[in-house]
C-alpha cells in the first residue's frame, strides 16, 4: 500500500483491523489496548449466565444448548462463562468463539474456535463490543449533496470521494437526518457515519440463530440525538489516539442502535429490548448496592468480598463509563423477554 493511496473509509477500516496484519488478527489482542466490560469483572459473565439459564428454560433445555460469541478477542469471556457454569447445564453446553485472529495456545479444549459465524445455533448469541469495529462509510456534505469520504491509510488524512449509493443515501436520510446548514458543508462537523454496514452484519448473525436470543453490548446513540461530527476514534495501549487506518490501533465509532434493532426485529420478526447496560445488569441481579455496616463486625472478610463485588458492579453501571453500553436483546423463535424471565 503507497502512501497516495486513497480509500473509502470502510474499505480503510477493514485492512486496518482484519487484514493479515490488522489490528485485531496479530499482536496481544483488544484486552492490551482497552478496557471492556467483558475485561473490567466477573459481574458480566455472572448476569449472562442468568440470562442463558432463562433462554435454556424459555427453549425447554435443549439437548445442545450454544453460546457463540462473536467478535471473542482471545476468548476472555466465554473463559468465564466456562468457569462459570455448574450443574446439568454444563454437559449440553456449546461454546463457540467467533474471531479472525489464530486460536490461543491457552485456550479450554471446550471452546471451539471459527472465524464465521456459525449456522444452526439455538441458545444464546453474544455481540460484546463487535459492531462497533465493524467497518463503515463516512460521508460529508458538500454543495452538490453527499460524498463519501476518503481516507489516506499511512497518513489519516482525508478526501472526498464519489456520491453516495442510493441505499446509504436512504440509509442517511431515514437514520441520521441532519439540519440544512451551509456551515456545515465540507467540515468535521458535518460528517457522519452510516451505519448500514452494522444493520446488515447484525441482520445477518441473526439469521445464524435458530432459536434463542441474540444480545449485543455497545456505545450507540439514537436518531433524536446522533452525535454532530461522529465518533470515529482510536485507541493503542489503553489511550485515545487519532483513527489512521494502518492497523497500529483500534478503529472504532459509535453504533446506531436504533436502526441496528430494526434491521434485527425484520429478519427475527420478534419484538427487541433496548435498554442501557445499567438497567440489563440490574435486571439480571446485578444491584451494585453496598452492604451494611452490621456485616463488617460479624464478617470482616465477607465485607470486603460484597464490597469489592459492589464496586465492581458499579463500574460496569457507570453511566458516565461503561455503564452507557447500551444492550439490545433480541429473541428468535422463542416467546420471551429476556431481562423479565429469570
Amino acid at each position: 500500500m503507497t502512501s497516495s493511496e486513497w480509500l473509502p473509509w470502510r474499505v480503510a477500516m477493514d485492512r486496518a483491523l482484519y487484514g493479515p496484519e490488522g489490528f485485531f488478527v496479530s499482536g496481544a489482542g483488544p484486552a492490551a489496548h482497552f478496557r471492556t466490560s467483558v475485561h473490567a469483572s466477573p459481574v458480566l459473565a455472572a448476569a449472562l449466565l442468568r440470562l442463558l439459564d432463562a433462554v435454556d428454560r424459555a427453549l425447554g433445555h435443549p439437548a445442545q444448548l450454544d453460546v457463540v460469541d462473536v467478535g471473542a478477542g482471545r476468548g476472555e469471556l466465554l473463559r468465564a462463562l466456562l468457569a462459570g457454569v455448574s450443574g446439568e447445564p454444563a454437559g449440553r453446553l456449546r461454546l463457540t468463539a467467533v474471531e479472525r485472529a489464530p486460536r490461543p495456545e491457552d485456550l479450554p479444549a471446550e471452546i471451539d474456535w471459527v472465524n464465521e459465524i456459525p449456522d444452526g445455533t439455538t441458545g444464546v448469541l453474544l455481540a460484546t463490543e463487535w459492531l462497533d469495529n465493524v467497518p463503515l462509510d463516512l460521508a460529508v456534505p458538500t454543495e452538490d449533496g453527499w460524498r463519501y469520504l476518503l481516507v489516506n491509510p499511512t497518513s489519516g488524512e482525508e478526501s472526498t470521494g464519489d456520491k453516495l449509493t442510493p441505499d446509504d443515501a436512504a440509509w442517511l436520510t431515514h437514520w441520521w437526518p441532519t439540519p440544512a446548514d451551509d456551515s456545515l458543508v465540507n467540515t468535521v462537523r458535518g460528517r457522519v457515519e452510516i451505519g448500514r454496514a452494522r444493520d446488515e452484519a447484525w441482520a445477518y448473525a441473526l439469521g445464524r440463530l435458530d432459536r434463542g436470543v441474540a444480545l449485543a453490548v455497545d456505545y450507540g446513540h439514537l436518531r433524536g440525538d446522533r452525535p454532530v461530527g461522529g465518533t470515529l476514534t482510536g485507541y493503542r495501549g489503553g489511550r485515545q489516539v487519532a483513527p489512521v487506518p494502518d492497523g497500529s490501533c483500534d478503529v472504532t465509532a459509535h453504533v446506531a442502535v436504533d436502526s441496528v434493532a430494526s434491521a434485527g426485529e425484520r429478519v427475527a420478526r420478534c419484538a427487541y429490548t433496548l435498554v442501557s447496560q445499567r438497567e440489563g445488569l440490574r435486571a439480571l441481579g446485578a444491584d451494585g448496592g453496598r452492604p451494611p455496616l452490621s456485616l463488617a463486625s460479624r464478617d470482616p472478610a465477607g465485607y470486603l468480598r460484597a464490597l469489592a463485588a459492589a464496586s465492581a458492579v458499579a463500574e460496569l453501571t457507570d453511566p458516565a463509563g461503561l455503564g452507557g453500553h447500551w444492550w439490545l436483546l433480541q429473541p428468535v423463535g422463542v416467546t420471551l423477554d429476556p431481562l423479565m424471565a429469570r
